[in-house]
Order: C-alpha cells, then structure tokens, then sequence
C-alpha cells in the first residue's frame, strides 16, 4: 500500500495565516531593532570618539548604508521569485552577524563604514523578503492593513532600540553596551528564520488571478525595472516618493541628533527625540495602513508628503526640547502616512508573478535616498549649516507630494482586473 502525502491547500488572507503572518511581523521588529542600535550611538561616535567635525564626513556612514541596502533590495526581489523568500531572509540575517563586533571594535572610521555596507546588504535582504512574505500570505485584500504592521512592527523595533541604546550609552559609555544588544537581535532572528519561518512563494504563484495568463503577465527583469521606474504613471510616483521620504529619513538619522545635542540637550533627550519619530511612525502605521484600504493610496501618500515637509520646517525653526518633540511626532506621523500605503500601491498594481521584483525595484529607489539624502544634508550643513540643509530637504519633500498629486492614478487600491496591467504612461 502506498501512502501519499496530504498537502494543504493555499489560503490567502490575514486571518487565514495569521501565526504565521505574526511570526513574519515579530521578524521585522528585530530588522528594526537591529537598525535601531545605531540611530542614537552612531552620530555621536563619530563627533566624540572618531573627531569628524564635518557633516558630510560623519554622514559616510549613511552613504555607505544606503547605497549598499538598495542594491540589496533590487537583489532581493530577483532572488525571491527565482529561489524563494526564506533561503533570502536567512541571508540576511547570517550577514548581520559581525556587524556589532566591527563596531565595537572599530579602531578607525572605516571598519563602522565597513560595518555599515554589511548591514546595508541584510536589511535589504530581510526586511524586502518580510514584506513579500506578507504580501503572498494576505493575497489581493487588505494590503494596506498587511503592510502598516509590517511597517510598524519594524520602526517601533528601531524606536524602541534608539531609546535603550541610548540609556545604555549614557550609563555605560557609548560602546560596548548598546552594540552588544544589536547582538543579541541578530541572534534571536536568525534562529526564528531557521527554524519557524515558512516559504511563502507558492501563494504569490496561484495566488487568485496571478496564474491566469502567465505569458501576457511573464516580463523580465528589465521590463519591470522600466515600468517601475519610469513608465507606469503610479508605480513611478510611488517610487519618486519613497526615495524623496528617506532621503528625509536619513537627514534625521545622520544630523538630528547632532542638532539636539549642539543645542545643549543631554544625551537622555537626544535619544528621546530620536526615538520619537520612528515611534509614531510605527504606532501610527497600525491605523494609516488600514486606512489607505478604505480610501484609496493617493490622498494619503500627498497628504504625508506635505506634513513631513511641514514638520522639517518647525524643526529648523526650534530651539529646545519641547518644540523639537512635536515637531518630532509631526515628521513620524506624516512618515505613517506615507510608508505603508506606498508599499501597498506597489502591490496594488504590481502583477503577482513580478511583484517580489517590482517590490525590489521601489526599494531600490526608496533606500537609494538615504546615500542621497547623506550627500545633499552633509555637504549642504557643512557649507551653509544644520537649519539651511533641513530647509532644502523639506522643500524637496513638499515638491515631491506635488508630483504625487498630479500624476498618480487614484483608483490603484481597488481590486478590478486592470490591477494586473499597468500603463497609464
């Protein structure tokens, strides 16, 4: 008698596969918290250990992570549809493993750029991968919901990190402590990848609609690139977008906390206020997420654009800790509104058997603004000063919700067949 095995049939949704989707969601928090041990830490290493008077020299690091983690997101959607997303995550998580030890032991500047490449290449592999992975898992609905918690799983892991390091560093120093705690994260998420995450690419291939036609919807790597990139009149909005928010993003990693702490704040509340912002960004993507499936992608991603904008505005205008706290919460709130619902529209309008690729495109531009954002805030603070390189940066992030307004197609969220065919150029 033969004995064949029973395989259970794929079930898209976020109820249907919810241990699974939380055990993915418990994943990006770590990605986060190992970001989150250098937000607070590192700026300050290099002013005060390493004597790198100038923004644009202590913001190398921030170049080096963003040019390397949005090569490693392109990668990752590539490697995903061709290999599947586990074998992609768990290299992620085996190339974070010396990043705390180059940073504690960092005798020069260049082991920490060094350091930062390394972790530039495994956020991009994890977290590209732990967002995918949620996108196969909840199928066609719920996008936005699946994507605010991976989104706030991850930056509330980076905020609450920032706040413990930056504990650890006024109690014990600025190294080894708050590095030895990234240790133990990398650790933990390495071991729950090996041995609790499930492969997931078989729902992105029969998800519902995604195998129908598969030689009109097959395209490769450079058409998806193409489309992403320029030609699909959302796709391209979405991406201009995500590059422009973290260029903001890495001005307030790289110069804020050397603004507050220049200003004479000490060093509990420059942790403070660096954590805020990724902490109401996080908490507030659990209501933005579910929003943008109720009202569409575009009026959101506008609106957040110009409130991020606004709030880089009052944060040059500060001068002490209370002012610089609201203006603080304002950038994460408008960062929630923004974050979520850009992934979301890529999924939107993405076809499932290009979407991983198209994921990876987005990030590519998205992350690609972290190198840029280090080069425009660090050469403009060293010529012109902190308050003038915020400016430019907040005018650059309002022209950007401009562009998004007038380009963007505004039904991409629904769920009709043009979903699966995007143009529009």
């Amino acid at each position: 008698m033969t004995h064949r095995a029973i395989v259970a049939p794929l079930r898209w949704g976020l109820r249907e596969n919810l241990p699974q989707f939380l055990l993915l969601v418990a994943v990006n928090a770590l990605v986060g918290a190992t970001l989150g041990q250098e937000r607070t830490v590192l700026p300050l290493l290099a002013t005060e250990e390493f004597g790198l008077d100038h923004y644009s020299g202590a913001l190398t690091y921030i170049l080096a992570f963003g040019l390397a983690k949005a090569g490693a997101n392109y990668l990752a959607g590539t490697l995903s549809d061709r290999h599947g997303r586990k074998p992609v995550l768990v290299a992620g998580w085996v190339l974070a493993l010396p990043v705390p030890v180059l940073l504690i032991l960092a005798p020069t500047w260049g082991w920490v750029v060094a350091a930062n490449v390394l972790l530039g290449i495994s956020q991009g592999l994890t977290w590209s991968t732990t967002v995918v992975m949620k996108m196969d898992l909840v199928g066609p609905h719920r996008r936005g919901t699946a994507m605010g918690l991976n989104e706030a799983a991850g930056y509330l892991g980076v905020a609450g990190t920032a706040i413990a390091t930056g504990y650890l560093a006024e109690v014990y120093g600025l190294r080894p402590a708050p590095f030895l705690l990234g240790a133990a994260f990398i650790t933990l998420g390495l071991g729950l990848s090996v041995l609790l995450v499930r492969e997931t690419r078989d729902h992105a291939r029969h998800e519902p609609g995604g195998a129908e036609a598969p030689d009109r919807e097959s395209r490769s790597d450079r058409e998806v690139f193409v489309l992403t990139s320029f030609r699909d009149r959302s796709l391209s909005s979405i991406s201009q977008a995500g590059l422009v928010n973290n260029l903001n993003d890495g001005l307030a990693w790289g110069l804020f906390p050397v603004l507050f702490a220049t200003a004479g704040l000490p060093l509990g509340q420059v942790g403070v206020l660096t954590a805020v912002y990724p902490a109401v960004w996080g908490a507030a993507q659990l209501v933005t997420g579910a929003l943008s499936d109720r009202w569409g992608r575009k009026g959101l991603i506008v609106t957040g654009m110009l409130t991020q904008a606004l709030a880089l505005v009052l944060i040059a205008a500060g001068s002490n800790f209370p002012s610089w706290l609201g203006a603080m919460a304002l950038l994460g709130l408008g960062t929630a509104m923004v974050y979520p619902t850009l992934l979301a529209g890529i999924g939107d309008v993405a076809h499932p058997l290009w979407r991983a690729r198209a994921v990876g495109v987005y990030r590519l531009w998205r992350d690609g603004g972290f190198a840029i954002g280090a080069l425009v805030a660090g050469i403009t603070a060293d010529a012109l000063g902190l308050e003038a390189a915020v400016i430019i940066v907040a005018a650059l992030t309002a022209a950007s919700g401009v562009l998004v307004a007038l380009r963007m197609r505004r039904n991409d969220h629904l769920p009709t067949p043009s979903l699966h065919t995007p143009g529009g150029t």
